[in-house]
């Protein structure tokens, strides 16, 4: 199958290894776009590409400006969007509702979604929605087997408005516990620190899906404390309380758990050899590059022919 693959220039996540897990399993076609070049995909596509080329347009683009672009992108052939943002359709921010407003303009296209939740809420919308989770980079997180010398911690960013809920939770559970909340850079430095870190907090709160950093941690052997995103996303992924994770709704919850972890190494230890051997098993980018490849490989839903004012607009480059 042939893929024309079209992804963010500049990410905060670095997926290049997802990249190549998708490239292995397809005769794909990687473009890295400037911010300039997906804010004009018709200019894009006038000058660089081919469609007839390819079985399948896979879009990994910025959201807010797809959407700015739905007239020229609803007619591109063979169409599916991986969507790693979506969960924000059905929570409240600014986004909400966007996506599905988006993607009834275009209803015969693939959507990749990154939640089990998020994908099948769409597909009750009448979407074309399936379901590939997040996952980590296995070339640059591993497990390392040093000393854990960091007792209860969290790694990342609590400043966008997205993560309120995250932060909220972390600033009440650091009135009393000793968390350690920090940032590193990625590569390197953020795998050693994960491979201190004994209790790995996970704080996506009101998000409905689980983000990278929770196989992440997993990955690299910390106990994983998850806030619960749902029975519907646990099933998913394979995810069971106190056998490869600990899932907790409230500071409470996770204290309790946390002080019989405390008194129990033994659990705790199964805890994070069962969480990492899953991770490394199913939640690779290479592994879930395939997924992706698997996803869109099954028939699309037939597009409508052009109509005439839709047949001008391309004649013209409207």
């Amino acid at each position: 199958m042939k893929v024309l693959f079209l992804v963010q220039a500049e990410q905060r996540a670095i997926l290049d290894r997802l990249y190549d897990g998708l490239a292995s399993r397809s005769e794909c076609d990687i473009r890295w776009l400037s911010s300039a070049e997906q804010a004009d995909l018709r200019k894009y596509f006038r000058q660089q590409v081919e469609v007839e080329r390819y079985d399948r347009i896979l879009l990994f683009l910025r959201f807010k400006k797809e959407i700015r672009q739905w007239r020229f992108i609803r007619s591109l052939p063979n169409l599916v969007i991986l969507e790693h943002d979506a969960y924000q359709n059905y929570i409240p921010c600014k986004y909400t509702g966007k996506f599905s407003a988006h993607y009834r303009r275009m209803p015969w296209v693939r959507v990749i979604s990154s939640g089990a939740e998020v994908a099948r809420r769409l597909c009750d919308e009448g979407f074309d929605a399936c379901f590939v989770p997040k996952g980590y980079d296995q070339a640059l997180l591993q497990y390392q087997g040093r000393e854990r010398d960091i007792d209860l911690a969290f790694v990342g960013s609590t400043k966008s408005v997205a993560y309120r809920g995250r932060k909220a939770l972390l600033d009440e559970l650091g009135k009393v516990e000793n968390l350690l909340v920090t940032k590193t850079n990625s590569g390197q430095e953020y795998c050693e620190t994960l491979n201190r870190i004994r209790f790995f907090v996970s704080a996506d709160v009101g998000m409905g899906e689980y983000m990278i950093k929770n196989f992440e941690a997993m990955a690299c052997g910390c106990v994983l404390l998850a806030y619960d995103q749902g029975e519907e996303e646990n099933r998913a992924l394979g995810f069971v309380d106190m056998d490869n994770l600990v899932l907790y709704r409230s500071v409470d919850e996770l204290r309790r758990k946390l002080a019989r972890l405390r008194g129990d190494s033994g659990l705790s230890e199964r805890i994070a050899s069962n969480g990492r051997l899953l991770a490394e098993r199913h939640f690779t980018f290479h592994e879930l590059g395939g997924k992706i490849v698997e996803a869109m490989s099954a028939p699309l839903r037939a597009r409508p022919e052009p109509g005439l004012r839709d047949k001008l607009r391309q004649m013209m480059g409207w």
